[in-house]
């Protein structure tokens, strides 16, 4: 029989401590991830999921105090009070709650942090305490007020830790590992708090018999199944938090692939409606010239006396745009099918004589003096005509366009053709308004245009078209005044 009034030592069972600590990191694990749930929770099952939460993360810290207690061995027989011990779960709980609904806020400032940390720090410390107060033995126990603050001072900061690590990990998947080690700090700071009171305590034999109406002895099959019944909890906590988790990915991938759907079906429109003006624009300047070359033919018809020669090569003009209009419909049917483009030998300057024919009457009314240095020597190329020719109308008629309404220079459009190191480089240059750097970077972009009625489908069309025939087009500044457009082209196969 120990001594009335003197000290009583105690001893640990090591394996019970180690079973705290893991308890503690598992504890601190689940309520990481627990957290997330929260957060992304909303309604009423936010509610579901702080509730739930609150109880499987204060019955893990709980059970983590007690498994240590239980692990304390004295030479005098110890029982627990029941509603003192079930007092501590209540106070373990609701630490827990405050811990979940701080981590889980989408704000989490120094104000927080502190206020926070204190109400969480506090729940801990008096369930330690309340349940140290749950012991029933012949013993009186004495603290040492330095032990005793100092183990509310780590129960604060390690609320703090658990707070600062539960509010990073709650909005966005992270590394396993991460989060193990982040629950391991967690996990040793609530036990570390735990076995500094326990040190703090110091038994001394009464000889007095304790009030034993409400208590309970802890057996080893107890504590076993009260580490199992925790582990269990737990299990069942994570468990919920993965299905929920996956299920959320699941709804999300749901949303994520009708979102698609949707966006493929504005993607559609959007083809149809670029299909639809670059067919506008093509089909624009063969009639054009249609119609100018008709409108010829009965001014040459109309005049005294009926000039039938000029009328005549005008309505033949006239016959051939309608053909150069049919046959771009015919290619766009072609493209739609993905057929491949009509490759012949091309002499490029014959190319360039035949689309500058039909822009006559433009260079005519803009009054645009045409200077064209064309090589003699130029290899042919391999190409589709009536899509090399509708790049290059396009690009003269940009030229006599960019010119129109300039009146302090000539209006000068020089086309040059020359070959170098295998390839065929067309030049196009006018003396017109000129281009800006951001023009420059943007020029050859679907819809953009720095013409007043312009749709800005012809130099993208046209850079395509020349890219398929395995060449390059691009855009210079002309110095002082004006732009330069120049494309290559590959010679053919066997071309001197």
């Amino acid at each position: 029989m120990s001594q009335i009034g003197a000290p009583l030592a105690g001893s640990y069972d090591l394996r019970l401590v180690a079973l705290s600590f893991l308890i503690g990191i598992v504890a601190s694990y689940v309520a990481l991830d627990l957290a997330a749930r929260v957060t992304a929770a909303r309604g009423r099952v936010r509610c579901v999921w702080l509730m739930s939460g609150a109880i499987s993360m204060g019955l893990g810290i709980w059970s983590m105090h007690f498994v240590g207690m239980l692990a304390f061995g004295l030479p005098l027989p110890v029982r627990y009070d029941l509603p003192t011990v079930l007092l501590s779960l209540l106070a373990a709980i609701l630490a827990s709650a405050v811990a979940l609904y701080v981590a889980s806020r989408k704000r989490f400032g120094r104000d927080d942090a502190l206020v926070g940390s204190l109400v969480m720090g506090s729940g801990v410390a008096s369930m330690h305490y309340l349940g140290m107060a749950a012991m029933r033995l012949s013993a009186a126990c004495d603290y040492n007020a330095l032990l005793l603050g100092l183990s509310i001072v780590i129960a604060v900061v390690a609320s703090l830790a658990a707070l600062t690590f539960a509010f990073n990990f709650h909005e966005e998947p992270r590394q396993t590992w991460a989060k193990g080690t982040s629950a391991a700090v967690m996990g040793v700071a609530i036990a570390s708090m735990h076995y500094t009171g326990m040190a703090a305590a110091t038994f001394r034999a009464s000889g007095i018999e304790p009030d034993s109406r409400h208590s309970v002895t802890v057996s080893v099959l107890g504590t076993t199944g009260i580490i199992l019944v925790t582990l269990l909890i737990l299990g069942v906590a994570m468990l919920s938090s993965i299905v929920d988790r996956r299920f959320e990915a699941q709804a999300f991938q749901l949303a994520l692939a009708r979102a698609n759907m949707g966006l493929v079906h504005v993607d559609r429109a959007a083809s149809l409606g670029e299909l639809a003006a670059s067919i506008a624009h093509e089909i624009n300047q063969p009639l054009g010239a249609v119609v100018n070359s008709a409108s010829a033919t009965l001014r040459w018809l109309a005049s005294q006396p009926p000039n039938l020669q000029e009328a005549r090569d005008a309505a033949t003009q006239t016959v051939q745009e309608a053909n150069r209009a049919s046959e771009v419909i015919a290619r766009t049917r072609a493209l739609l099918k993905k057929e491949t483009p009509r490759m012949e030998r091309l002499d490029l300057n014959e190319v360039i004589r035949d689309a500058l024919a039909p822009a006559g009457n433009d260079i005519a009314k803009v009054r645009v003096a045409v200077k064209s240095e064309l090589s003699a020597s130029a290899p042919t190329v391999s190409g589709d005509r009536v899509q090399l020719e509708q790049v290059m109308f396009n690009l003269i008629i940009n030229g006599i366009e960019a010119m129109d309404g300039v009146r302090d220079r000539q209006r000068e459009l020089r086309i040059e053709s020359k070959t170098d190191s295998g390839l065929v480089y067309v030049s196009v240059e006018d003396t017109g308004v000129g281009l800006g750097q951001e023009d420059l970077e943007r020029l050859f972009h679907p819809f953009y245009t720095t013409k007043r009625n312009g749709i800005g489908m012809g130099l993208s069309i046209g850079r395509s078209i020349i890219e398929a025939h395995g060449g390059r087009l691009w855009a210079e500044p002309r110095s002082p005044h004006g732009a330069v457009f120049r494309f290559s082209l590959p010679k053919a196969d066997g071309a001197k």
